[in-house]
């Protein structure tokens, strides 16, 4: 099986969901189906099939977890350095906006786009692998084609 890159964050995280869906969430949802079981019957009982499915998600999400956890190669950017490769945080400036943006290239499990996080399967973090400072990147996304300078690579 493929190792999955993983920060050491991203895994901290991972690892802080899935205790809390073992130790908060299903107990939780095994008492509401035990509750909605009590009120009678279950073909229409919208309280118990509510429950169910959240039983479903809940136990899927489970095992995502403990399967992306289990192939983790946790990644200490800190320990890098150099052109950009996982990990790294690169500071861009759009070439036709003058736009700055921040990212730090990390696993598919822990990219958040909102937070800066960008998956290193993306098209950007793609195109961004193995440039250095001062490099200009040429990356077609679903909005059209984008050009980048990189302005600052770092690993922290």
């Amino acid at each position: 099986m493929e190792k999955l890159p993983m920060t050491r964050a991203g895994h901290t995280a991972l690892e802080a969901e899935l205790k809390q869906l073992k130790t908060t969430e299903r107990p939780a949802i095994i008492e509401a189906i035990a509750t909605a079981r009590e009120l009678g019957d279950l073909k229409e009982n919208a309280e118990y099939h509510s429950a169910r499915e959240k039983q479903g998600f809940i136990e899927g999400r489970i095992k995502e977890l403990e399967g992306a956890i289990s192939l983790a190669e946790v990644i200490d950017p800190s320990t890098l350095s150099g052109t950009i490769k996982f990990g790294a945080t690169v500071t861009l400036v759009d070439e036709d906006t003058d736009e700055e943006k921040t990212w730090q290239i990390v696993g598919e499990h822990e990219a958040n786009i909102e937070k800066g996080l960008l998956n290193i399967k993306s098209p950007l973090a793609r195109a961004l692998i193995g440039k250095d400072e001062g490099d200009s990147v040429e990356v077609r996304t679903p909005g059209g084609e984008r050009s980048y300078e990189v302005l600052t690579i770092a690993f922290s």
